[in-house]
């Protein structure tokens, strides 16, 4: 097991480990606990009845959070004359075409999320074995593949989070930071949790939701009663 620091050994030790709680009671318990030097990040984790590596079975996409994430988004756009200015006026922080291509190649990318109209994806599409590891290849199926690129990062810039089952099925998400408050970390907790219900794959078989937690980034994390969160959500 992974060596864990006094003040969070405490925090586990005071924490029944068999105990579910309310939304509104785990963020209570969060926040309190969120005591270090630093705006700490509200995560939730899903464990989802799903297997990732059938296509049937993936759990991917976007939902944007009622009071957003707290985090500062850079966006870079891939687009070319009107739409370019479109991005730009939206906020973008980097727009370009072959020239933002070439930063990439060259390792530059300074960058959280990556946008880009159709007519630039083939040249996008040279990129990615740098952008597909990374995660900041832009999709259709996210809305980072779009005309309407001013829109896209305005909703990026405003909360937007991606979430994607990993391996395990365990889908996990940043939705917050521990300066907000008690009811717009639960808003946000219920949206997330609704998206992730409205994601449900066809393939998914048996219990779709085996477990929910809360956290923050170096406190306890909290088991949610599903069939209450699931009910809060809907």
């Amino acid at each position: 097991m992974a060596h864990r620091p006094k003040r969070l050994r405490k925090l586990y030790e005071q924490r029944n480990p068999e105990a579910v709680y309310s939304i509104v009671d785990a963020v209570k318990f969060v926040k309190e606990n969120a005591t270090a030097k630093f705006d700490e990040t509200i995560e939730i984790a899903m464990n989802l009845g799903v297997d990732p590596r059938h296509a049937d079975q993936n759990v991917r996409g976007m939902v944007q959070l009622p009071n957003g994430t707290g985090k500062t988004v850079r966006i870079a756009v891939f687009a070319k004359g009107a739409k370019a200015d479109e991005a730009k006026k939206a906020g973008a922080d980097i727009v370009g075409d072959e020239d933002l291509a070439a930063k990439i190649k060259k390792g530059e990318i300074d960058f959280d999320r990556c946008i880009a109209t159709p007519d630039m994806m083939p040249l996008v599409g040279r990129l990615g074995q740098i952008l597909g590891p990374k995660g900041l290849m832009p999709n259709p199926k996210l809305g980072t593949v779009t005309m309407d690129v001013a829109e896209a990062v305005k909703s990026n810039k405003g909360g937007a989070v991606e979430y994607r089952a990993e391996k395990a099925g365990v889908v996990h998400a940043g939705i917050g930071k521990a300066s907000f408050g008690e009811k717009e970390i639960a808003e946000n907790v219920k949206t997330f949790i609704k998206a992730i219900l409205k994601a449900k794959p066809s393939g998914a078989k048996g219990t779709y939701i085996n477990k929910i937690t809360l956290s923050s980034t170096m406190g306890a994390s909290y088991c949610l009663d599903i069939d209450a969160a699931v009910s809060e959500a809907a």
